[in-house]
């Protein structure tokens, strides 16, 4: 018998802090939404989308990102988006996740006409509300039985984009600065959805919780960045930053030094010498120690997403490969995430039995790094009151492992 039963994993209060809404569809709801907008797809049978789109495997980040095409095409909608970000909430939550940061770029589906920023974010928060308020209302959260479900909203800025293709609205974007160098327009962008949902969050009251960057690392350094995380710092927004998934430590280094990052999404190459790529790093090896020591010391946390490596990198053919035995060794603060759930094919529990199954993970570990999910998040709400949801997350916790016998 196993050390953690399924059932002990399906119990147990878990967080997802690094989860695509855009990737995280249920995918009955994406061919219903594409059929009723008019959207082609390349089959609309779930079986057909798993072969030939939402795959096991991927040959590499670029395949692995193909579908998101269809799911914004679908999510340029605010009642689908609505609807996405419900399912989301209540998927997780019948898997015994009580608190998620659903993560997307607001550009990504804005048409600079009546889908504004505020309409994209509103949309959303209404689903993700009204799952929380259904959840929360049930006689075992009131009576102190579970923990209540929360959320906050992570707002990414996008990396790279070209002039065609994105969304409308970065096609638009690109056509108005179309005399600058393309690297300062992405820059523009960065700034401009920072300014935008902190503004939003301020006057609606939206609980953007943090800023983000994603998209192709390599090429695109975290520096030219710098005025949209600088901007999202000095109004008290939490910040992390995709860094270490396509690229290696000097790209971690810069997340950490030059946008503030609160958390680190990824973090995979962080060991790979091979990656570091800098001609002034003379001893690759201790620059590799010394940045997992200062991510350490800086209880700086990493959101890891095995299943999502895995497709993204073929070459990664044993799991107990990945840098996460590494980062665990180093005593690194950890929390286990989805990365996208339709994407990836995964759940919060399977990323968890995934790393059990391929990791020395002791129950105290485990515990600690169940317990970073909470502790580490971007709680929407004042420092005590988060402090409070911890403490209710690690005391159900607690009787759950009581019950399976497992020393908490």
């Amino acid at each position: 018998m196993t050390l953690y039963p399924d059932a002990f994993i399906r119990e147990i209060p878990k967080t997802d802090l690094h989860v695509h809404l855009d990737g995280s569809l249920r995918l009955s709801s994406l061919i219903e939404m594409a059929k009723r907008g008019g959207i082609a797809l390349p089959s609309y049978t779930e079986s057909g989308m798993r072969e030939l789109v939402f795959k096991d495997g991927y040959s590499n980040l670029v395949d692995y990102l193909k579908g998101f095409a269809y799911t914004c095409d679908v999510l340029r909608d605010p009642e689908n988006l609505e609807r996405a970000a419900y399912e989301l909430a209540m998927d997780n939550i019948e898997e015994g996740v009580f608190y998620i940061e659903p993560r997307f770029a607001p550009q990504l589906l804005m048409d600079n006409a009546a889908l504004t920023m505020e309409v994209v974010l509103e949309a959303a928060d209404r689903g993700l509300r009204r799952a929380k308020a259904e959840f929360n209302a049930r006689p075992e959260v009131r009576e102190g039985k579970l923990p209540p479900f929360d959320y906050g909203i992570i707002a990414c800025a996008m990396r790279m984009f070209g002039p065609k293709g994105f969304s409308p609205y970065y096609n638009d974007f690109f056509a108005l600065h179309r005399y600058s160098e393309p690297m300062e327009v992405m820059r523009l962008a960065a700034a401009e959805v920072a300014r935008g949902v902190v503004r939003i969050r301020d006057e609606k009251g939206i609980p953007v919780v943090g800023f983000d960057i994603a998209g192709q690392e390599a090429g695109y350094p975290a520096g030219n960045f710098r005025e949209a995380f600088d901007f999202a710092q000095k109004n008290f927004m939490h910040k992390t930053v995709h860094a270490g998934e396509a690229y290696g430590a000097e790209s971690i280094f810069q997340a950490i030094t030059d946008l503030h990052a609160d958390r680190l999404g990824h973090g995979y190459f962080l060991f790979d010498l091979d990656k570091v790529t800098d001609p002034e790093i003379e001893d690759k090896g201790r620059y590799v120690e010394a940045l997992a020591s200062f991510i350490a010391d800086q209880r700086v946390t990493i959101e890891v997403c095995l299943t999502s490596n895995l497709q993204t990198n073929p070459a990664l053919k044993d799991l107990r490969r990945h840098s996460l035995g590494k980062m665990l060794e180093r005593r690194l603060s950890v929390s286990l995430c989805t990365d996208n759930r339709l994407v990836s094919n995964t759940s919060v529990s399977k990323e968890i039995r995934l790393a059990l199954d391929n990791f020395d993970i002791g129950p105290n570990m485990l515990k600690d790094m169940i317990v970073y999910g909470f502790k580490r998040s971007f709680y929407p709400g004042p420092y005590a009151e988060k402090r409070n949801y911890v403490r209710r997350a690690i005391t159900h916790y607690e009787a759950v492992a009581a019950k399976y016998g497992i020393e908490a």
